[in-house]
């Protein structure tokens, strides 16, 4: 773990709840990259997102962390929103769900929120199904 670089925006308790259940799900080298990537413009952006999403959401005692991430597959997805898709296809394999459970949740845009939008979601989980797979058999 890297230290957090000394910004007035990473100083709250919440930003320090947010930040531990953010490191664990999306790992540690990809979300410390993205506070020491921050700068004066957007560094209240990574506080926003590690103490709303992180800090507030995702530390809800309603649902554990498998069924968001089954929530967030399926919202990234009828959004159409790539990038992200492939961080929580990721952290949803950390969070325990299942190949199987990604494909259903695909099936379920495909049938609410149309054919492309699940094709596209389709796409992107083989990408990150064969990069894992690949990091596996290197590692």
């Amino acid at each position: 773990m890297v230290d957090v670089p000394n910004r007035p925006e990473y100083q709250s308790d919440l930003f320090k709840k947010g930040l531990e259940v953010r490191r664990d799900v999306l790992g540690g080298e990809y979300v410390d990259g993205s506070l020491a990537r921050a700068d004066d413009f957007n560094a209240v952006f990574q506080q926003m997102t590690t103490e709303i999403a992180w800090g507030m959401a995702w530390t809800r005692p309603g649902l554990d962390r498998k069924t968001r991430s089954i929530i967030n597959l399926g919202m990234l997805s009828a959004l159409n929103r790539g990038a992200e898709l492939r961080l929580h296809l990721r952290a949803a394999l950390t969070n325990g769900v299942s190949r199987d459970e990604i494909k259903e949740v695909l099936i379920q845009v495909g049938a609410y929120c149309g054919i492309p939008a699940a094709l596209e979601a389709f796409k992107i989980a083989t990408e990150v199904f064969k990069a894992v797979d690949d990091a596996a058999k290197e590692g």
